[in-house]
């Protein structure tokens, strides 16, 4: 009886590990989200959507925008307002001339905020010109509530409706912005030295993302902190070809929530990296129906897909995946290989994940002369 209750235990215990294991991240961020580092949908969030404040994770931004404006061979001169940035910073001098290479590494290696400020002048003139540019990046990038009040992520003095994020927009922030190969490059060392250009002071500046150090495939991205927004990080991670993006926007305050950032962010990549796996949806040149051709010798061509369409999906998706055809019956000839038929629709339940240009395979050249005199004589003998 007691060898009866002993197995009985184990098996609800053995049910248990592998329910816990396979359930969805238990994370005590504020907002988060898991999105596909190729295609930047959504995975997986938890109050993604809401607006929070975002720290330091704002120079995600600010590094993309420099490497997408300047030259990291071009000159610096810092600023009295740079120069007057608050701590976390490089102490930066007034008159002070840095190359934008060397103050984009120890900005997002160590968060100076008086690097992003010097950064952000250069590129435009002006912190509010800067932000402008920054915020209209992240409309174009598909960051749909997200406002940059602040080059740096310094937010005291900046009211919340001028500088705000959320979890998502973060992620899809930072998919952009490591397709850059420079941004990926800089994220993931370990340390730098950094030379003011007369080579009269030197700094040498550690990478502060514990993450790089402490997960499988880490590629880094940016740690945050300010007393509204709470410890927040977005990271990226790498494995077996499958690239995850995660944000975590208020996981905690103080000490504990210091900490919690880490456990978070590995909560969510373990997650991501159990439950979603690449699939190939639709395959470039897949036939997926034909058209009459009215007037040719070719009775109709081949409509297939100009482009194949691979994301990750959890095995339950893939199940659910659909593809929607939108062809004419017919089209009037000449036709040319390649010329656009219609369209298709991949959704996954009712959410439109991509469309695709569906084309014509092969041409069909019109009636010529000749052929329309015997195309005419059969049909008038058919007439009468």
């Amino acid at each position: 009886m007691h060898m009866r209750r002993a197995g009985i235990f184990i098996l609800l215990l053995f049910l248990c590990c592998s329910i816990a294991y396979g359930g969805e991240p238990s994370v005590g961020a504020q907002g988060a989200a898991l999105v596909d580092g190729n295609t930047g949908r959504l995975l997986w969030g938890k109050n993604e959507e809401e607006p929070l404040a975002m720290a330091s994770t704002t120079k995600i931004m600010t590094a993309i925008l420099v490497l997408e404006n300047a030259k990291l061979d071009d000159v610096v001169t810092v600023s009295k307002n740079a120069a007057a940035q608050p701590e976390v910073n490089m102490d930066l001098k007034t008159g002070e001339q840095w190359k934008v290479g060397e103050l984009l590494s120890a900005m997002m290696l160590r968060s100076y905020n008086d690097t992003a400020v010097a950064l952000a002048e250069h590129v435009s003139g002006s912190v509010e010109a800067f932000c402008a540019l920054m915020t209209e990046k992240a409309a174009e990038i598909g960051a749909e509530d997200t406002v940059f009040g602040s080059p740096n992520g310094l937010d005291s003095q900046i009211p919340f409706a001028k500088h705000h994020s959320t979890a998502k927009d973060m992620a899809l922030i930072a998919t952009y912005a490591l397709k850059n190969e420079e941004f990926c490059r800089i994220i993931a060392l370990p340390e730098v030295t950094v030379s003011e250009v007369t080579g009269k002071r030197q700094c040498q500046v550690t990478n502060a993302d514990r993450f790089l150090k402490e997960y499988k495939g880490a590629m880094g991205v940016k740690t945050g902190f300010t007393n509204k927004a709470g410890h927040c990080f977005v990271g990226a991670a790498e494995q077996n070809s499958v690239r995850l993006v995660s944000a975590v926007l208020g996981s905690g305050w103080g000490t504990t929530g210091k900490e919690k950032k880490w456990t978070d962010t590995k909560e969510i990549m373990n997650y991501g990296f159990a439950t979603f796996f690449p699939y190939e949806a639709v395959k470039k040149g897949e036939v997926c129906g034909n058209v009459s051709v009215l007037h040719s010798k070719v009775s109709s061509v081949d409509a297939v897909l100009q482009e194949g369409y691979q994301a990750l999906f959890s095995k339950e998706e893939e199940a659910t995946l659909q593809i929607s055809i939108s062809l004419p019956k017919s089209i009037e000839a000449p036709v040319q290989a390649g010329q656009k038929l219609g369209n298709a629709q991949l959704k996954l339940k009712d959410e439109v994940l991509t469309e695709i240009p569906i084309v014509a395979n092969d041409s069909a050249s019109a009636y010529t002369l000749a052929d329309w005199y015997s195309y005419l004589y059969k049909n008038w003998i058919t007439w009468f």
